[in-house]
Protein backbone atom coordinates (compact mmCIF):
# COMPACT_ATOMS: atom_id res chain seq x y z
CA UNK A 1 0.00 0.00 0.00
CA UNK A 2 3.03 2.84 0.58
CA UNK A 3 4.75 1.80 -2.32
CA UNK A 4 1.38 1.78 -4.87
CA UNK A 5 0.38 5.11 -3.42
CA UNK A 6 3.74 6.42 -3.09
CA UNK A 7 3.91 5.50 -7.00
CA UNK A 8 0.53 6.71 -8.03
CA UNK A 9 1.21 10.48 -6.53
CA UNK A 10 4.16 10.14 -8.57
CA UNK A 11 2.65 8.83 -11.97
CA UNK A 12 -0.09 11.91 -10.94
CA UNK A 13 2.40 14.69 -10.61
CA UNK A 14 4.75 13.71 -13.85
CA UNK A 15 1.42 13.17 -15.84
CA UNK A 16 0.25 16.65 -15.03
CA UNK A 17 4.11 18.01 -16.22
CA UNK A 18 3.85 15.97 -19.58
CA UNK A 19 0.92 18.04 -20.33
CA UNK A 20 2.26 21.41 -19.22
CA UNK A 21 6.05 21.24 -18.95
CA UNK A 22 5.57 24.69 -16.88
CA UNK A 23 7.44 23.42 -14.16
CA UNK A 24 10.43 21.65 -16.06
CA UNK A 25 10.92 24.22 -18.74
CA UNK A 26 10.43 27.10 -15.49
CA UNK A 27 13.38 25.32 -13.53
CA UNK A 28 15.68 24.64 -16.77
CA UNK A 29 15.55 28.15 -18.13
CA UNK A 30 16.36 29.56 -14.43
CA UNK A 31 19.25 26.88 -14.10
CA UNK A 32 20.58 27.34 -17.56
CA UNK A 33 20.75 31.09 -16.62
CA UNK A 34 22.30 30.67 -13.55
CA UNK A 35 25.61 28.68 -15.32
CA UNK A 36 25.47 31.15 -18.13
CA UNK A 37 25.75 34.53 -15.66
CA UNK A 38 28.97 32.73 -13.47
CA UNK A 39 30.62 31.27 -16.79
CA UNK A 40 30.75 34.99 -18.10
CA UNK A 41 31.89 36.00 -14.08
CA UNK A 42 34.58 33.35 -13.90
CA UNK A 43 35.83 32.52 -17.07
CA UNK A 44 38.28 35.15 -18.59
CA UNK A 45 39.88 35.01 -21.93
CA UNK A 46 38.52 31.76 -22.36
CA UNK A 47 40.26 29.94 -19.12
CA UNK A 48 38.05 29.56 -16.33
CA UNK A 49 38.84 29.81 -12.13
CA UNK A 50 40.14 26.29 -11.01
CA UNK A 51 37.41 24.21 -9.13
CA UNK A 52 34.55 26.77 -10.30
CA UNK A 53 32.63 24.25 -12.37
CA UNK A 54 32.12 22.47 -9.30
CA UNK A 55 30.85 25.07 -7.58
CA UNK A 56 28.77 26.44 -10.02
CA UNK A 57 26.78 23.14 -10.72
CA UNK A 58 25.80 22.74 -7.53
CA UNK A 59 25.09 26.23 -7.42
CA UNK A 60 22.71 25.63 -10.09
CA UNK A 61 21.01 22.88 -9.00
CA UNK A 62 20.31 23.99 -5.71
CA UNK A 63 19.05 27.24 -7.08
CA UNK A 64 16.55 25.07 -9.58
CA UNK A 65 15.24 23.07 -6.99
CA UNK A 66 14.27 25.73 -4.62
CA UNK A 67 12.19 27.14 -7.79
CA UNK A 68 11.11 23.37 -8.37
CA UNK A 69 9.58 23.28 -4.81
CA UNK A 70 7.72 26.14 -4.32
CA UNK A 71 5.93 25.77 -7.83
CA UNK A 72 5.00 22.12 -7.43
CA UNK A 73 3.81 22.73 -3.79
CA UNK A 74 1.74 25.96 -4.94
CA UNK A 75 -0.16 24.25 -7.97
CA UNK A 76 -1.02 21.68 -5.03
CA UNK A 77 -2.87 24.64 -3.05
CA UNK A 78 -4.17 26.10 -5.63
CA UNK A 79 -6.17 22.92 -6.93
CA UNK A 80 -6.85 21.94 -2.99
CA UNK A 81 -5.18 18.70 -4.35
CA UNK A 82 -2.76 18.11 -1.14
CA UNK A 83 -5.83 18.70 1.34
CA UNK A 84 -7.40 15.82 -0.93
CA UNK A 85 -4.10 13.49 -0.48
CA UNK A 86 -4.39 14.07 3.13
CA UNK A 87 -7.78 12.65 3.45
CA UNK A 88 -7.52 10.23 1.41
CA UNK A 89 -7.38 6.47 3.56
CA UNK A 90 -3.26 6.52 2.45
CA UNK A 91 -0.59 6.59 4.13
CA UNK A 92 0.32 10.15 4.50
CA UNK A 93 4.18 9.61 4.43
CA UNK A 94 3.81 7.52 1.10
CA UNK A 95 2.47 10.67 -0.02
CA UNK A 96 5.58 12.34 1.08
CA UNK A 97 7.71 10.03 -0.54
CA UNK A 98 5.71 10.24 -4.12
CA UNK A 99 6.39 14.24 -4.28
CA UNK A 100 9.94 14.14 -3.01
CA UNK A 101 10.20 11.20 -5.44
CA UNK A 102 8.94 13.97 -8.35
CA UNK A 103 11.54 16.25 -7.35
CA UNK A 104 14.00 13.96 -8.08
CA UNK A 105 13.30 13.75 -11.06
CA UNK A 106 12.41 16.77 -12.59
CA UNK A 107 16.21 17.74 -10.82
CA UNK A 108 17.91 14.66 -12.67
CA UNK A 109 16.20 15.40 -15.89
CA UNK A 110 17.45 19.51 -15.44
CA UNK A 111 21.19 18.16 -14.57
CA UNK A 112 21.57 15.94 -17.71
CA UNK A 113 21.59 19.14 -19.28
CA UNK A 114 23.61 20.98 -16.81
CA UNK A 115 26.40 18.62 -16.34
CA UNK A 116 27.47 18.84 -19.95
CA UNK A 117 26.63 22.75 -20.57
CA UNK A 118 29.53 23.13 -17.27
CA UNK A 119 31.67 20.61 -18.84
CA UNK A 120 31.86 22.88 -21.90
CA UNK A 121 31.57 26.22 -20.71
CA UNK A 122 34.10 25.84 -17.50
CA UNK A 123 36.11 23.03 -19.85
CA UNK A 124 35.80 20.86 -17.27
CA UNK A 125 36.43 16.86 -17.17
CA UNK A 126 32.94 16.04 -15.43
CA UNK A 127 32.88 13.28 -17.81
CA UNK A 128 36.25 11.42 -17.32
CA UNK A 129 34.38 9.18 -13.86
CA UNK A 130 30.98 9.34 -15.07
CA UNK A 131 29.80 6.30 -12.79
CA UNK A 132 31.02 7.76 -9.32
CA UNK A 133 29.55 11.61 -10.87
CA UNK A 134 25.94 9.79 -11.63
CA UNK A 135 26.21 8.44 -7.65
CA UNK A 136 27.09 11.51 -6.17
CA UNK A 137 24.49 13.66 -8.29
CA UNK A 138 22.31 11.08 -7.44
CA UNK A 139 22.94 11.24 -3.44
CA UNK A 140 23.35 14.75 -3.40
CA UNK A 141 19.68 15.29 -5.45
CA UNK A 142 17.84 13.22 -3.29
CA UNK A 143 19.19 14.34 0.31
CA UNK A 144 18.05 17.92 -1.05
CA UNK A 145 14.92 16.83 -2.38
CA UNK A 146 13.79 15.13 1.47
CA UNK A 147 15.01 17.77 2.86
CA UNK A 148 13.22 20.50 0.33
CA UNK A 149 9.60 18.51 0.12
CA UNK A 150 9.27 18.09 4.27
CA UNK A 151 9.93 22.07 4.09
CA UNK A 152 7.54 23.15 0.75
CA UNK A 153 4.83 20.59 2.56
CA UNK A 154 4.94 23.14 5.87
CA UNK A 155 5.20 26.07 4.00
CA UNK A 156 2.25 25.30 1.81
CA UNK A 157 -0.48 27.12 3.49
CA UNK A 158 1.95 30.31 4.70
CA UNK A 159 1.81 33.88 3.02
CA UNK A 160 5.34 33.94 3.11
CA UNK A 161 6.56 30.73 1.98
CA UNK A 162 8.48 32.44 -1.15
CA UNK A 163 10.39 33.83 1.30
CA UNK A 164 10.76 31.65 3.96
CA UNK A 165 11.75 28.05 1.94
CA UNK A 166 14.83 29.52 0.94
CA UNK A 167 15.55 30.64 4.53
CA UNK A 168 14.57 27.46 6.41
CA UNK A 169 16.21 25.07 3.42
CA UNK A 170 20.01 26.20 2.50
CA UNK A 171 21.34 26.00 6.20
CA UNK A 172 19.88 22.76 6.27
CA UNK A 173 21.55 22.17 2.84
CA UNK A 174 24.89 23.28 3.48
CA UNK A 175 26.32 19.83 4.04
CA UNK A 176 25.08 18.20 1.37
CA UNK A 177 26.50 21.04 -0.90
CA UNK A 178 29.85 21.34 0.23
CA UNK A 179 30.12 17.24 0.40
CA UNK A 180 28.71 17.58 -3.62
CA UNK A 181 31.51 20.24 -4.08
CA UNK A 182 34.17 18.81 -2.66
CA UNK A 183 33.29 15.28 -4.43
CA UNK A 184 33.23 16.99 -7.80
CA UNK A 185 36.72 18.66 -7.71
CA UNK A 186 38.57 15.20 -6.36
CA UNK A 187 36.30 14.21 -10.13
CA UNK A 188 37.44 16.86 -11.66
CA UNK A 189 40.89 17.45 -10.29
CA UNK A 190 44.20 16.22 -12.36
CA UNK A 191 44.53 13.54 -11.71
CA UNK A 192 41.45 12.22 -10.50
CA UNK A 193 40.67 10.91 -6.86
CA UNK A 194 38.20 8.31 -6.96
CA UNK A 195 38.92 7.00 -3.60
CA UNK A 196 38.22 10.97 -1.86
CA UNK A 197 34.93 10.97 -4.34
CA UNK A 198 33.08 7.73 -2.83
CA UNK A 199 34.13 8.66 0.51
CA UNK A 200 32.22 12.08 -0.13
CA UNK A 201 29.68 9.92 -1.60
CA UNK A 202 29.50 7.68 1.39
CA UNK A 203 28.77 11.03 3.59
CA UNK A 204 25.86 11.96 1.13
CA UNK A 205 24.17 8.64 1.72
CA UNK A 206 24.55 9.14 5.35
CA UNK A 207 23.16 12.27 5.22
CA UNK A 208 20.45 10.77 3.01
CA UNK A 209 19.55 8.47 5.55
CA UNK A 210 19.07 10.71 8.69
CA UNK A 211 17.45 13.32 6.64
CA UNK A 212 14.50 10.72 5.37
CA UNK A 213 13.91 9.37 8.87
CA UNK A 214 13.67 12.43 10.26
CA UNK A 215 11.67 13.26 7.62
CA UNK A 216 9.03 9.94 7.36
CA UNK A 217 8.97 10.48 11.31
CA UNK A 218 7.60 14.64 11.34
CA UNK A 219 5.84 15.09 7.86
CA UNK A 220 2.37 13.60 9.23
CA UNK A 221 2.27 15.71 12.39
CA UNK A 222 3.37 18.90 10.68
CA UNK A 223 0.70 18.38 8.37
CA UNK A 224 -1.47 17.42 10.53
CA UNK A 225 -1.30 20.63 12.93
Amino acid sequence: MFLRTALLVLRKDFTIEVKSREILYTTLLFALSCVLVFSIAFVKEGEPLEDAAAGILWIAIEFAGTLALGRTFERERYGETLRALLLAPAPRTAIYVGKMLGIVVLLGVCELLLVPLVALLFRSPLFAEPVLLVALLLTGTIGFAVVGSLFAAMLVRARTRDVMLPILLYPMTVPLMIAGVRGTVALTQTPADPTSAIMWIGLLACMDTVFLVLALWTFEPVMTE
